[in-house]
C-alpha cells in the first residue's frame, strides 16, 4: 500500500507566518492559504485590508497546486499556450486556477501540500508562496 505524507497545521503555521512577516516588512495585505497533500486547505488567514476575492482565489490556488502537483503559473503558461493551449474548463472543476501564487511543496520527491498567496501580482504571490514552502522545509529540518 502507498502511503502519503502530508502537512499539517504546524506546517500551516510555519508558512502563514512567514508570509505574513514578509507581507508586514512590505507593508501590503493578502491571503495565504495552505493545503495538504490532496489540496484540502489547512490554514488560511486573510490580513486586514485583502480584497475578499483572494480568500476563495488563494484557496483555489493552494487545492491547484496539490491536485496537480505544480505551481499555478505553469499550469496557466500550458492553458494559454498559442498551440497546445486549452480551456481551465477542461479539468472539470471550477476550482482549478491558472494564475500564478500556489505552490506545491515536495518531501523527498512527493507532493505533500501547498503554499498559496493571493492579492498581489501574480509574481508577488508566487514569490510569497515559494518563502511559505521554504519555511515549511526549513521546519522539517
Amino acid at each position: 500500500m502507498r502511503q502519503v505524507g502530508s502537512l499539517g497545521h504546524v506546517e500551516a503555521q510555519r508558512a502563514i507566518q512567514a508570509v505574513q512577516a514578509e507581507l508586514a516588512r512590505r507593508q501590503k495585505q493578502g491571503v495565504v492559504a495552505v493545503a495538504d497533500a490532496h489540496g484540502e486547505l489547512i490554514g488560511l488567514l486573510r490580513l486586514d485590508g485583502a480584497p475578499l476575492p483572494s480568500i476563495t482565489i488563494a484557496a483555489n490556488k493552494a487545492w491547484t497546486a496539490a491536485r496537480e502537483r505544480r505551481p499555478t503559473y505553469d499550469i496557466g503558461q500550458a492553458a494559454r499556450h498559442p498551440e497546445h493551449g486549452f480551456d481551465m474548463a477542461y479539468y472539470g472543476d471550477p476550482r482549478y486556477v491558472g494564475w500564478g501564487g500556489g505552490v506545491p511543496v515536495l518531501v523527498e520527491g512527493q507532493v505533500v501540500g501547498a503554499v498559496a498567496v493571493s492579492g498581489l501580482s501574480q509574481e508577488e504571490d508566487a514569490e510569497l508562496a515559494g518563502m511559505g514552502a521554504v519555511a515549511i522545509l526549513e521546519g522539517l529540518g
